[in-house]
């Protein structure tokens, strides 16, 4: 499998997570917060058991985490592209002279690019997962030792594993966006996994964006394109 192909499997299963949370909601029932029952309605979600198992572990498992976050609607990779790209073309009619060429957008791309954007919405996800100081040691371990299991190729996989490993600040994740495409989508994938109540999360996503060079009205409509969505 490749980097691409699990992040897109990543987005179908919170595609898929979002649905779900709004089936139990319209029934007037809840997931548990906690436990055995909601750690097994968490990992038959997903395309992919491997992806939708990982989301489940990045989502967590405790208390205040969303299930059906607006921003989880987005199922795809062509979907990111099109949210960022729609988004940086209606800032970019407001700006005087037009603005700067945005770059490609991840469904643009093609092998080895394609590969390299791909597991860097990757980290971006796993560190807006960890941004708030959710994931204890039990749940990083289990996490690493589900990364070790996709059958990505050896230099995507220990990559991935080396982020759970370490402390990854949002300067970090910024420093790998070479676009403005890149850093829209950076902050989308970044998007997806944060709880919009969560003051911790809320927080990394203002510094992220502030990193990532994104202007306010940028980031307002990049969050309007991905609720409409």
């Amino acid at each position: 499998m490749t980097a691409k192909e699990f992040l897109e499997q990543l987005l179908q299963s919170g595609q898929e997570l979002a649905q779900r949370g709004k089936e139990f909601a319209e029934k007037g029932l809840g997931i548990p917060e906690s436990g055995p029952e909601r750690d097994r309605v968490m990992s038959n979600l997903g395309k992919g058991a491997a992806a939708g198992g990982l989301l489940a572990l990045l989502i967590g498992t405790r208390a205040g985490r969303r299930l059906a976050g607006p921003m989880l609607k987005i199922g795809g990779i062509a979907a990111i592209g099109a949210v960022g790209y729609a988004a940086y073309k209606k800032w970019q009619s407001d700006q005087p002279g037009g603005g700067t060429d945005p770059g490609k957008s991840i469904s643009e791309l093609s092998g080895h690019a394609a590969e390299e954007r791909s597991t860097k919405l990757i980290r971006a996800m796993i560190a807006a997962a960890r941004a708030d100081g959710h994931i204890d040691e039990r749940e990083q371990e289990l996490i690493v030792t589900r990364i070790a299991k996709i059958e990505l190729p050896d230099t995507e996989r220990r990559l991935l594993q080396n982020e759970m490993e370490r402390e990854v600040k949002f300067s970090d994740i910024a420093l790998m966006a070479d676009s403005p495409a890149a850093a829209a989508e950076i902050y989308l994938t970044s998007l997806l996994i944060v709880d919009s109540e969560n003051e911790l999360e809320q927080k990394y996503l203002a510094d992220l964006a502030k990193a990532l060079d994104l202007p306010w009205d940028l980031v307002q409509k990049l969050e309007a394109e991905a609720a409409a969505h």
